[in-house]
């Protein structure tokens, strides 16, 4: 690239009207930027402790700030924004679902799969991974989780999106409602109400409905493959990259995936196997 990512993401999110922080000043060349402060209060800090109506209503600001991004960046593509020269394609996704079977299996445990549960899992990753990069891509954010997003002043701010791409639509819902330890505060009744609500503000920003059961199931499709993604991730960032902490995240995220296994009959294989694999509870602990 020929300037920052940050810089080229930003400058096409601005003209979205997305709520990133101000540029005070680009010395890029000189490996400094001056950006505006938005404060320290992440969303996920904001809804501690607060009342279900309360969470909810700060998610659905998040909301409204993604389907800014989703559909009016969607429709107003530039191909001098490096967003829309990525795509997470079949092999991406294929990729991530390697990086779960290393690390959130082998070198978590340390040796190699056994050769029919491997075959077991990549033939169904594979299946899954046709099937996400098959569904219509638009542009996301691939990291919007309670953590990028900052309130000020009840308004939610957008940080880190510097790795935006062309993806899945509910792929950055799934990362919303679904990362870390954002099920404790985001319970399934919780979450039904904000897949409605993004559905209907989904309708009245782009003037088409999506179909509820095709929707639903790409949704939560792509919270079973990042609930994936994370585990293996997580691993390789304390066992590789020696960054202590991440473990902790993981039971929140084992219990994501085993809710959702059973909506996928047609993956019962599969989810016979990475039930198989799971870490417990125990070995997570520091």
């Amino acid at each position: 690239p020929q300037e920052l990512p940050y810089l080229n993401v930003h400058r096409f999110l601005v003209g979205l009207g997305v709520a990133v922080p101000e540029v005070y000043v680009d010395a890029a060349d000189r490996g400094v930027l001056l950006l505006e402060d938005i404060g320290d209060t992440a969303l996920w800090d904001a809804v501690q402790q607060q009342p279900e109506d309360c969470v909810q209503r700060f998610y659905e600001r998040a909301i409204d700030q993604l389907l800014l991004i989703q559909i009016d960046g969607t429709r107003r593509p530039d191909p001098a924004c490096i967003a829309f020269q990525q795509v997470f394609d079949e092999r991406l996704f294929i990729w991530e679902f390697e990086h779960f079977i290393e690390w959130g299996i082998e070198r978590r445990l340390g040796r190699a799969l056994p050769d029919l549960d491997a075959t077991v899992l990549r033939r169904h990753f594979a299946r899954i991974a046709r099937r996400l990069a098959g569904l219509s891509c638009i542009l996301n954010h691939r990291d919007f989780h309670s953590w990028n997003l900052f309130v000020q002043d009840g308004a939610i701010r957008v940080i880190d999106f510097q790795d935006a791409l062309l993806a899945p639509g509910p792929y950055d819902l799934a990362t919303l409602l679904g990362d870390r330890d954002t099920p404790h505060v985001v319970r399934p009744p919780l979450e039904a109400r904000l897949l409605a609500y993004y559905q209907r503000r989904w309708a009245e920003r782009s003037g088409s409905a999506l179909d509820p059961r095709e929707f639903e199931d790409a949704y939560f499709l792509c919270a079973l493959q990042k609930a994936l993604k994370v585990v293996g991730r997580f691993y390789f960032l304390e066992i590789e990259k020696k960054k202590p902490g991440y473990r902790r995240y993981i039971p929140s995220t084992v219990r994501q995936i085993e809710r959702i296994l059973p909506r996928f009959p047609q993956h019962a294989e599969m989810a016979e196997v990475v039930r198989r694999y799971l870490p417990a509870e125990r070995e997570c602990v520091p």
